[in-house]
């Protein structure tokens, strides 16, 4: 009879899509925020000016996120995107505090290392990338 531990790890991939598929919906409304205004304005109030950097930022967030939804190109996609997230967070946040929680921080330093856990582990189930890999 298998143990809890190994019906529990039954349902590892699924878990993998799952947190790949809402860390990339979640990232991808960052940019459908800065480029569109959708759901609503950044908090700035206004969208940010074409090309320049927080810009160049917002279409990372919209394409990486469409990408690592679908899990295509996931592990090098992934690692760009904790790239972004690592300077996103010491460039805009950090300075203004310590604290990530009062630096408003906290969600570029999760999806830095979601991502992070991405790019090591790969797309998983459900996923483009997946999909290839069994017919190559």
């Amino acid at each position: 009879m298998p143990s809890a531990t190994d019906r529990a790890a039954a349902f590892a991939p699924y878990a993998l899509a799952a947190l790949r598929i809402i860390a990339g919906l979640l990232f991808m409304e960052h940019g459908t925020q800065k480029l569109f205004g959708f759901p609503g304005l950044p908090q700035s109030g206004e969208l940010p000016g074409v090309f320049t950097l927080l810009w160049f930022g917002a279409v990372l967030e919209f394409v990486g996120g469409i990408l690592i939804v679908v899990g295509l190109f996931t592990r090098p996609v992934a690692f760009v995107l904790a790239g972004e997230m690592a300077v996103a967070y010491w460039a805009f946040h950090a300075p203004s505090n310590f604290y990530p929680a009062l630096n408003g921080g906290d969600a570029a330093i999760l999806f830095c290392f979601v991502f992070l856990y991405l790019a090591a582990r790969g797309a998983g189930p459900f996923s483009v990338d997946g999909t290839r890999a069994k017919t190559l």
